[in-house]
């Protein structure tokens, strides 16, 4: 299951990307900080930062070496500093827990709930040391470029508007007499070229032309999508060989890397065969082989080409997770939840009217228990075998949330990283693995990496300061001390959510 359509049903508006560092701090010495940068792995030691400007100027090395003179001094004794952390795959217009008529009943009933997440949320994802974020489906720019304007943010990059075939997903979750309107950069595959809007001009919907309006409006990437189905939507059309093939092409031409919504086994098949760059989400749909006990090996020679041909792979497990949380009784008690959520939000998600998804998802409405145990043992447990398969074979692992994924209270902003990267522990990717995929893996395949990604001068100085070493768990993921964006260094409580 993928519900990240739900997104889609805001109002589209278009303005150009921005991303408007904080103001920074002037100059300051990091002292004696343990160093942890993906690129050198192998040489962790002691050391100190100097930042001027917003940018890591010099990288000294070995303990005690005295600050320069003017600078204000962060002591970073006993702790670790790495990269600001990468998400490459959010979408930032949807809110978690409402879905689209939810949303907008919601934000005509309770327009401060609404006003408060939106506020909270460049804040949260801070919270959890994530610096920059890549939104890949833009459908409302009116909240990225105030998610830009916020006092503190992460660094946000967008693919533009996606790219779905014409009347197939997401397209098809959108009313006949809107979907157009709501996806305006559909592909036309000449082949189904019936129950299209009248009057459309065939040349604005070539592949081309979809690459040269994502070009246009500043992406950094392609989006499009594999899927045949699911729910009361199935068989739907899906692109083609044909037209990947030119969506690459254009793509490639321009310098962007594609990305390609692919969660089955036959969609993965087809994301490998149309030799795309991301393969957007990990295989919790095994097809023919669901419920093997273990992989088949038709899926584990695909894998094998995967891990052969580099392409990058983001195994997005939260958001078959964030679907078990509607199960989970403690989900919404976690300390954290609060941390990222605004108030009036939790209570509303507390409420009944809060857990509206829960019976969607419930069907026959069988016990809490029965429902946590299918997803692990189906779709959570799939993917992680698929996980494992890939970290023993040192694939390109690329660090990404799908945050939020679904109409689900489980995907929340900045908690669903951590828990993400909790969830590829558990599947088997080592600690360097999974560091290395939230810095530098997604830093270079998204062209950052003069930017961000690795501790080194000339890098902006978008940092994150510990308490725990991310090498020894998963956990110091929320041991975070610091953040620094863009020089800037943000003490983590003043970026809670307040209650």
């Amino acid at each position: 299951m993928k519900l990240c359509f739900f997104l889609a049903l805001l109002v589209c508006s278009v303005a150009a990307l921005a991303v408007a560092p904080p103001k920074d701090a002037g100059r300051i010495w990091i002292s004696d900080v343990t160093i942890i940068s993906p690129e050198s792995l192998d040489s962790i030691g002691i050391g100190s930062v100097l930042i001027e400007d917003g940018r890591i100027v010099r990288v000294q090395r070995g303990a005690g070496v005295r600050a320069p003179a003017g600078v204000s001094v962060i002591s970073g004794k006993g702790r670790f500093l790495i990269p600001g952390l990468i998400d490459s795959h959010v979408h930032l217009a949807s809110v978690p827990g409402v879905g689209p008529t939810q949303l907008f009943t919601q934000r005509k009933a309770l327009p401060e709930m609404i006003r408060q997440y939106y506020e909270q949320l460049p804040r949260s994802y801070l919270y959890f040391g994530y610096t920059t974020l890549v939104d890949l489906a833009v459908v409302d720019r009116g909240v990225l470029d105030n998610f830009r304007r916020a006092p503190l943010h992460p660094d946000l990059y967008d693919c533009g508007p996606s790219l779905p075939v014409a009347n197939g997903y997401p397209m098809s979750f959108a009313p006949p007499d809107a979907r157009f309107q709501v996806f305006p950069n559909w592909i036309l595959d000449p082949e189904h070229a019936t129950g299209l809007p009248a009057g459309y001009d065939p040349a604005k919907h070539t592949p081309a032309a979809a690459v040269a309006t994502v070009k246009a409006e500043g992406g950094i990437c392609v989006k499009t999508y594999f899927e045949r189905g699911f729910g009361r939507d199935r068989n739907l059309p899906v692109i083609t060989p044909a037209l990947i093939a030119q969506v690459r092409q254009a793509a490639h031409n321009d310098g962007l890397p594609v990305m390609m919504h692919a969660n089955s086994f036959d969609a993965q098949k087809f994301a490998v065969d149309a030799q795309v760059d991301v393969i957007a989400h990990g295989m919790w749909n095994w097809g023919e082989f669901d419920g093997r006990p273990e992989l088949p090996p038709e899926i584990k020679s695909l894998l094998d080409r995967i891990v052969a041909e580099k392409i990058g792979y983001q195994p997005t497990i939260q958001v078959m997770q964030g679907l078990r949380a509607n199960f989970d009784p403690e989900y919404l008690q976690r300390p954290a939840v609060r941390k990222v959520l605004p108030a009036k939000l939790l209570a509303w998600f507390q409420s009944p009217q809060g857990k509206w998804f829960k019976k969607e998802l419930a069907g026959d409405n069988p016990p809490d228990a029965v429902l946590r145990a299918r997803y692990d043992r189906g779709p959570i447990g799939q993917v992680d075998q698929v996980v494992a398969y890939l970290a023993a074979k040192n694939a390109r692992f690329l660090f990404g949330t799908d945050t939020p994924s679904a109409p689900t209270y489980g995907n929340l902003p900045g908690l669903n990283g951590y828990l993400e990267m909790q969830d590829l522990q558990h599947a088997g990717m080592s600690l360097q693995q999974i560091l290395r995929a939230a810095t530098i893996e997604n830093a270079r395949m998204f062209h950052l990496d003069p930017q961000v990604g690795t501790i080194e001068a000339g890098k902006v100085a978008n940092l994150v300061l510990l308490s725990k070493s991310p090498l020894e768990s998963a956990d110091a993921y929320a041991s975070v001390v610091t953040v620094f964006v863009h020089g800037q260094p943000i003490e983590r409580e003043i970026l809670a959510a307040s209650h």
